[in-house]
């Protein structure tokens, strides 16, 4: 099989030049030396009893976790449903943070100063929303602590149960509702 590489590259070293044959030459080694790889790579995907147990366990559906009783509170599979739910909201947080700075850095230069006033606006309200995705990607990020750590879905003030439901809605939320309620109470009442 290399002398008919051998033969090929040389007939198309006489057609095509020096510079060309050379490029051609490193192609077909790199090809040559690929055909392993791309055997070996279909031998290993061939199912076994193995590889059958690596895969990952099925993550349950919203409503599987809204219909499972008080007494699987925060098992296994919850856990990983959250946990996935807040891998997700992480990674589109951190998409559209790099669509804004690639936003950001189109420069046009507009010569009328109404458009050019309106074109920072835009700027001044993607940033401020991107402010805003930033401090939920931190309590994303110490969600998943949580979870790691065990108290995911347990009021941090209480130690009760916060809830599959407020969960889905917020799955940031680090108090049950009841001690929600208190504290936005005193922060009405006396400030931040």
């Amino acid at each position: 099989m290399g002398a008919v590489k051998a033969a090929e590259t040389k007939s198309s070293a006489r057609k095509t030049g020096p510079k060309t044959s050379a490029k051609v030459a490193v192609k077909s080694v790199e090809k040559s030396m690929e055909m392993p790889q791309v055997a070996k790579a279909k031998s290993n995907t061939k199912p076994n009893a193995k590889s059958a147990a690596r895969v990952a366990p099925r993550l349950p559906t919203e409503a599987e976790v809204i219909s499972s009783g008080e007494a699987e509170y925060m098992n296994e599979a919850q856990r990983a449903f959250f946990r996935d739910r807040l891998q997700t909201m992480e990674r589109d947080i951190l998409r559209n943070a790099g669509e804004t700075t690639e936003h950001l850095r189109e420069t046009t230069v507009v010569p009328d100063p109404a458009d050019r006033a309106t074109i920072e606006e835009e700027h001044a309200i993607e940033l401020r929303t991107r402010d805003r995705e930033r401090k939920l990607l931190k309590k994303i990020q110490q969600s998943i602590v949580r979870i790691d750590s065990g108290d995911y879905g347990y009021c941090e003030e209480t130690g009760e149960p916060i809830g599959v439901l407020r969960l889905l809605a917020r799955p940031t939320a680090t108090l049950a509702l009841e001690a929600q309620e208190r504290r936005e109470m005193k922060q009405k009442l006396y400030g931040d």
